[in-house]
């Protein structure tokens, strides 16, 4: 009897291990990741997808997300096959990829982001004591963007702006570091404001407004020598006090910086009056790719970290400025008074950029 007793007990204990298993399986933690994502982004969203709370977000979600990064104008020469999501920094290489790739519907615009230019302070003050900028806080201001591109059409160096000659840095040609307007979207979208403003507030559509429009284009990239294909790599150098004192970045990249209470130095945040909106745009491949994209835009823990990563929600204001709040001295919780230039096509885009890199 103690025999057969031992055998039952045997099995009804390896029954239970059995239905534990199958019970922890069926209801298992919610927080296990079950679809692998693989996406391409624009190097801005890197420290975004590699934050361990995004990954937990996600992950509660059920993906995991795996991310390389590229220029988002070099995202059209990529092969995406395997890929689930192509995530550049704009509307513009979105469309090309998704008409390559045959992606219909409207494509999701989770969030966006200004560009600013910074600047190291003596730099802001020299170009506000001549007309190129105004200061309206200690570490913000606003760029002139006609009266800059006037001075870069005849070639100004910082010598000949009063009060330049006490910053033993500010020397040679007056211009901003951006990145290839060929491969990246930061480099294309400032030809695309540039040239708004140079054409007379039109946006340049024909190749009389191209060839108009271009000599000016040639001389703001040719100026800076090798450009760099991430703006990621340039804000970078600008932080670490390297590089030319006059960057183009997006702002999410400093808010991102003021967020982590990283000692920002003498850096001044100069909003083009007017200037372009980055609208980080999802090209979902796959079914996968389209859940992760809706996620992405909805999931209010997802927007909040988006937020924290200096970036601004589609739909809600609210949320990006409450949590620049005490960031003020360096960003406008509001974008009032930046005039947004509306972006030319693909095409002519692409033919700015070829001709400015001559």
């Amino acid at each position: 009897m103690r025999r057969i007793a031992g055998i039952v007990l045997a099995v009804l204990l390896i029954g239970g291990v059995v239905a534990a298993v199958v019970a922890g399986r069926e209801h298992g933690d919610k927080g296990t990741a079950t679809k692998t994502v693989h996406i391409v982004i624009g190097s801005e969203k890197a420290e975004f997808f590699a934050d361990p709370d995004v990954v937990k977000a996600l992950a509660a979600k059920g993906y995991t997300v795996q991310a390389e990064t590229s220029g988002s104008w070099a995202m059209e020469g990529l092969d995406l096959k395997g890929y689930d999501v192509a995530f550049p920094s704009s509307q513009a290489p979105a469309a090309e990829l998704a008409a390559k790739y045959k992606v219909r519907g409207t494509l999701p615009r989770p969030f966006y982001s200004p560009l600013v230019v910074v600047a190291h302070r003596g730099a802001a003050e020299v170009l506000a004591g001549n007309g190129l900028a105004t200061l309206d806080a200690k570490n913000r201001g606003t760029l002139r963007m006609a009266a800059y591109l006037d001075a870069a059409r005849h070639d100004r160096t910082w010598q000949q702006l009063k009060g330049a000659a006490k910053y033993g840095e500010l020397t040679g040609t007056l211009y901003i570091s951006s990145t290839d307007p060929e491969t990246s979207n930061s480099g294309a979208l400032y030809l695309a404001a540039a040239s708004y403003v140079a054409d007379g507030g039109r946006v340049v559509s024909s190749d009389a407004d191209i060839a108009r429009t271009a000599p000016l284009l040639h001389k703001l990239v040719s100026v800076q020598g090798a450009q760099q294909s991430s703006s990621d790599a340039n804000f970078r150098d600008f932080v670490s006090g390297a590089g030319n004192p006059l960057v183009l970045v997006y702002e999410s990249q400093v808010a991102s910086l003021l967020g982590q209470q990283r000692d920002p130095g003498d850096l001044v945040v100069l909003y083009p009056d007017t200037t372009v909106n980055s609208d980080h745009t999802v090209v979902p491949l796959t079914e996968n790719g389209r859940g992760l994209a809706e996620l992405l835009g909805t999931d209010p823990v997802l927007r909040k970290l988006a937020v924290r990563h200096g970036f601004r929600p589609q739909g809600d204001t609210a949320e990006f400025t409450a949590a620049a709040a005490g960031h003020t001295a360096y960003l406008k919780q509001q974008l009032t008074g930046v005039r947004q230039a509306p972006v030319p096509t693909s095409k002519v885009l692409h033919e700015l950029a070829r001709r400015a890199r001559g």
